[in-house]
Protein backbone atom coordinates (compact mmCIF):
# COMPACT_ATOMS: atom_id res chain seq x y z
CA UNK A 1 0.00 0.00 0.00
CA UNK A 2 2.57 2.51 0.61
CA UNK A 3 4.10 1.15 -2.33
CA UNK A 4 1.02 2.68 -4.15
CA UNK A 5 0.91 5.35 -2.53
CA UNK A 6 4.22 6.65 -3.23
CA UNK A 7 3.40 6.65 -7.21
CA UNK A 8 3.47 10.06 -8.46
CA UNK A 9 0.37 11.76 -9.32
CA UNK A 10 1.21 12.10 -13.05
CA UNK A 11 1.93 8.31 -13.17
CA UNK A 12 -1.95 7.93 -11.35
CA UNK A 13 -3.25 10.17 -14.34
CA UNK A 14 -1.16 8.78 -17.39
CA UNK A 15 -2.38 5.35 -16.52
CA UNK A 16 -5.88 6.73 -16.45
CA UNK A 17 -5.66 8.69 -19.56
CA UNK A 18 -4.56 5.89 -21.04
CA UNK A 19 -6.90 3.43 -20.45
CA UNK A 20 -9.29 6.09 -21.26
CA UNK A 21 -7.63 6.57 -24.56
CA UNK A 22 -7.36 2.96 -25.70
CA UNK A 23 -11.56 2.48 -24.19
CA UNK A 24 -12.85 5.82 -26.00
CA UNK A 25 -10.77 5.35 -28.92
CA UNK A 26 -12.31 2.15 -29.89
CA UNK A 27 -15.94 2.37 -28.40
CA UNK A 28 -16.99 5.89 -28.66
CA UNK A 29 -18.72 7.21 -31.82
CA UNK A 30 -16.76 9.02 -34.43
CA UNK A 31 -18.00 10.68 -37.73
CA UNK A 32 -18.86 8.38 -40.46
CA UNK A 33 -16.77 10.48 -43.21
CA UNK A 34 -15.84 8.87 -47.23
CA UNK A 35 -13.04 6.72 -47.45
CA UNK A 36 -11.63 7.16 -43.62
CA UNK A 37 -14.94 5.36 -42.35
CA UNK A 38 -13.59 3.57 -38.79
CA UNK A 39 -10.24 3.90 -39.67
CA UNK A 40 -10.43 7.36 -38.47
CA UNK A 41 -9.62 5.96 -35.19
CA UNK A 42 -6.20 5.62 -35.35
CA UNK A 43 -6.32 9.73 -35.13
CA UNK A 44 -6.20 8.50 -31.41
CA UNK A 45 -3.31 7.01 -31.44
CA UNK A 46 -0.85 7.66 -34.54
CA UNK A 47 -0.99 11.36 -34.14
CA UNK A 48 -0.64 11.11 -30.37
CA UNK A 49 2.21 9.44 -30.42
CA UNK A 50 4.18 11.85 -33.07
CA UNK A 51 3.18 14.78 -30.60
CA UNK A 52 4.71 12.84 -27.97
CA UNK A 53 8.23 11.85 -30.07
CA UNK A 54 8.20 15.98 -30.83
CA UNK A 55 7.67 17.04 -27.55
CA UNK A 56 10.65 14.61 -26.09
CA UNK A 57 12.61 15.47 -28.60
CA UNK A 58 12.29 19.11 -27.66
CA UNK A 59 13.32 17.65 -24.27
CA UNK A 60 16.22 16.18 -25.37
CA UNK A 61 17.69 19.52 -27.20
CA UNK A 62 17.07 21.88 -24.25
CA UNK A 63 19.18 18.73 -22.06
CA UNK A 64 21.71 18.76 -24.81
CA UNK A 65 21.81 22.28 -24.63
CA UNK A 66 22.61 22.41 -20.39
CA UNK A 67 25.04 20.21 -21.35
CA UNK A 68 26.66 22.48 -23.84
CA UNK A 69 26.79 25.10 -21.24
CA UNK A 70 27.94 23.40 -18.29
CA UNK A 71 28.77 19.54 -18.43
CA UNK A 72 26.65 17.70 -16.29
CA UNK A 73 26.49 13.65 -16.95
CA UNK A 74 22.42 13.55 -15.76
CA UNK A 75 21.83 16.20 -18.60
CA UNK A 76 23.24 14.27 -20.88
CA UNK A 77 21.77 10.92 -19.62
CA UNK A 78 18.42 12.93 -19.90
CA UNK A 79 19.38 13.94 -23.33
CA UNK A 80 20.17 10.31 -24.33
CA UNK A 81 16.79 8.31 -23.57
CA UNK A 82 14.58 11.34 -24.31
CA UNK A 83 15.91 10.18 -28.08
CA UNK A 84 15.29 6.75 -27.14
CA UNK A 85 12.23 7.06 -25.94
CA UNK A 86 10.87 9.06 -28.55
CA UNK A 87 12.11 6.65 -31.33
CA UNK A 88 9.97 4.65 -29.83
CA UNK A 89 7.06 5.99 -30.27
CA UNK A 90 8.49 7.74 -34.10
CA UNK A 91 8.28 3.83 -34.74
CA UNK A 92 4.92 3.63 -33.27
CA UNK A 93 4.08 5.87 -34.91
CA UNK A 94 4.91 5.18 -38.24
CA UNK A 95 3.96 1.26 -38.18
CA UNK A 96 0.58 3.16 -37.24
CA UNK A 97 0.21 5.56 -39.86
CA UNK A 98 1.87 2.77 -42.75
CA UNK A 99 -1.58 1.09 -40.94
CA UNK A 100 -3.45 3.80 -41.53
CA UNK A 101 -2.60 4.55 -45.46
CA UNK A 102 -2.68 1.06 -46.09
CA UNK A 103 -6.93 1.46 -45.61
CA UNK A 104 -7.24 5.07 -46.87
CA UNK A 105 -4.59 5.41 -49.74
CA UNK A 106 -4.39 1.88 -50.80
CA UNK A 107 -0.67 0.88 -49.58
CA UNK A 108 1.32 0.81 -46.56
CA UNK A 109 3.94 3.03 -48.01
CA UNK A 110 3.30 5.71 -50.93
CA UNK A 111 6.18 7.96 -51.28
CA UNK A 112 4.18 10.68 -49.55
CA UNK A 113 6.78 13.75 -48.71
CA UNK A 114 5.32 13.19 -45.19
CA UNK A 115 6.29 9.10 -45.14
CA UNK A 116 9.67 9.93 -46.48
CA UNK A 117 10.46 13.12 -44.47
CA UNK A 118 9.07 11.00 -40.98
CA UNK A 119 11.82 8.04 -41.92
CA UNK A 120 14.09 10.31 -42.86
CA UNK A 121 13.89 12.30 -39.59
CA UNK A 122 14.31 8.60 -37.56
CA UNK A 123 17.34 8.00 -39.51
CA UNK A 124 18.75 11.16 -38.22
CA UNK A 125 18.16 9.95 -34.32
CA UNK A 126 19.08 6.36 -35.40
CA UNK A 127 22.70 8.20 -36.30
CA UNK A 128 22.82 10.11 -32.90
CA UNK A 129 22.64 6.65 -31.45
CA UNK A 130 25.31 5.59 -33.14
CA UNK A 131 27.63 8.49 -32.86
CA UNK A 132 27.21 7.85 -29.35
CA UNK A 133 28.89 4.78 -29.36
CA UNK A 134 32.00 5.60 -31.23
CA UNK A 135 33.46 8.04 -28.05
CA UNK A 136 34.60 5.96 -25.17
CA UNK A 137 35.76 9.40 -23.13
CA UNK A 138 32.55 10.77 -21.60
CA UNK A 139 32.70 14.07 -21.45
CA UNK A 140 33.76 14.29 -25.08
CA UNK A 141 30.74 12.27 -25.75
CA UNK A 142 28.12 13.98 -24.08
CA UNK A 143 29.62 17.23 -25.86
CA UNK A 144 30.17 15.98 -29.35
CA UNK A 145 26.54 14.28 -29.08
CA UNK A 146 24.97 17.46 -27.90
CA UNK A 147 26.07 19.26 -30.22
CA UNK A 148 24.68 16.80 -32.98
CA UNK A 149 21.59 16.48 -31.05
CA UNK A 150 20.32 20.05 -31.40
CA UNK A 151 21.33 20.32 -35.23
CA UNK A 152 19.57 17.18 -35.23
CA UNK A 153 16.65 19.15 -34.28
CA UNK A 154 16.75 22.29 -35.77
CA UNK A 155 16.60 20.32 -38.98
CA UNK A 156 13.87 17.92 -37.91
CA UNK A 157 11.43 20.02 -37.27
CA UNK A 158 11.56 21.85 -40.84
CA UNK A 159 11.76 18.39 -42.34
CA UNK A 160 8.55 17.51 -40.64
CA UNK A 161 6.58 20.32 -40.21
CA UNK A 162 7.82 22.80 -43.11
CA UNK A 163 9.27 20.98 -46.40
CA UNK A 164 6.17 18.43 -46.71
CA UNK A 165 4.04 21.87 -47.37
CA UNK A 166 5.90 22.75 -50.07
CA UNK A 167 5.35 19.68 -52.49
CA UNK A 168 1.73 17.64 -53.24
CA UNK A 169 0.64 15.52 -50.48
CA UNK A 170 -1.50 12.96 -49.61
CA UNK A 171 -1.44 13.73 -45.81
CA UNK A 172 -4.21 15.79 -44.50
CA UNK A 173 -2.38 19.63 -43.75
CA UNK A 174 0.45 19.16 -46.04
CA UNK A 175 0.56 20.06 -49.72
CA UNK A 176 -2.45 22.03 -50.07
CA UNK A 177 -4.86 19.18 -48.33
CA UNK A 178 -7.14 20.40 -45.56
CA UNK A 179 -6.18 19.67 -42.23
CA UNK A 180 -8.56 17.07 -40.03
CA UNK A 181 -10.02 20.46 -38.36
CA UNK A 182 -11.64 21.12 -41.94
CA UNK A 183 -13.39 17.82 -41.67
CA UNK A 184 -16.51 17.10 -40.15
CA UNK A 185 -14.84 16.26 -37.03
CA UNK A 186 -16.95 16.81 -33.47
CA UNK A 187 -16.60 17.74 -30.09
CA UNK A 188 -16.67 13.91 -29.86
CA UNK A 189 -13.25 13.23 -31.33
CA UNK A 190 -11.73 15.99 -29.51
CA UNK A 191 -12.59 14.69 -25.97
CA UNK A 192 -10.43 11.60 -26.75
CA UNK A 193 -7.76 13.28 -28.82
CA UNK A 194 -6.51 16.07 -26.34
CA UNK A 195 -6.77 13.36 -23.54
CA UNK A 196 -4.98 10.67 -25.74
CA UNK A 197 -2.15 13.76 -26.72
CA UNK A 198 -1.41 13.72 -22.64
CA UNK A 199 -1.61 10.12 -22.11
CA UNK A 200 0.90 9.41 -24.91
CA UNK A 201 3.17 12.16 -23.74
CA UNK A 202 3.18 10.84 -20.02
CA UNK A 203 3.97 7.28 -20.63
CA UNK A 204 7.16 8.36 -22.87
CA UNK A 205 8.23 10.61 -19.89
CA UNK A 206 7.08 7.50 -17.76
CA UNK A 207 9.89 5.56 -19.42
CA UNK A 208 12.24 8.35 -19.74
CA UNK A 209 12.12 8.84 -16.21
CA UNK A 210 12.65 4.54 -15.50
CA UNK A 211 15.61 4.98 -17.86
CA UNK A 212 17.17 7.24 -15.90
CA UNK A 213 16.58 5.76 -12.46
CA UNK A 214 17.62 2.64 -13.74
CA UNK A 215 20.92 4.00 -15.42
CA UNK A 216 21.56 5.60 -11.78
CA UNK A 217 21.07 2.66 -9.81
CA UNK A 218 22.99 0.81 -11.70
CA UNK A 219 26.35 3.46 -11.26
CA UNK A 220 25.76 3.29 -7.71
CA UNK A 221 26.14 -0.42 -7.48
CA UNK A 222 29.42 -0.47 -9.85
CA UNK A 223 30.87 2.24 -7.52
CA UNK A 224 29.62 0.36 -4.34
Amino acid sequence: MKELASIAWWKWACAGLLIYTVVGGLLLEVPRLPILNESIRNLYFHVPMWFGMIILLTVSAVYSIRTLLKYNPLDDLKAQNSVHVALLLGILGIVTGMLWAKYTWGAYWSNDPKQNAAAIGLLIYFAYMILRGSFADEQLRARISAVYNVLAFALFIPLIFILPRLTDSLHPGNGGNPGFNSYDLDARMRLVFYPAVIAWTLIGWWLVDLMNRVHVLNNEEVEA
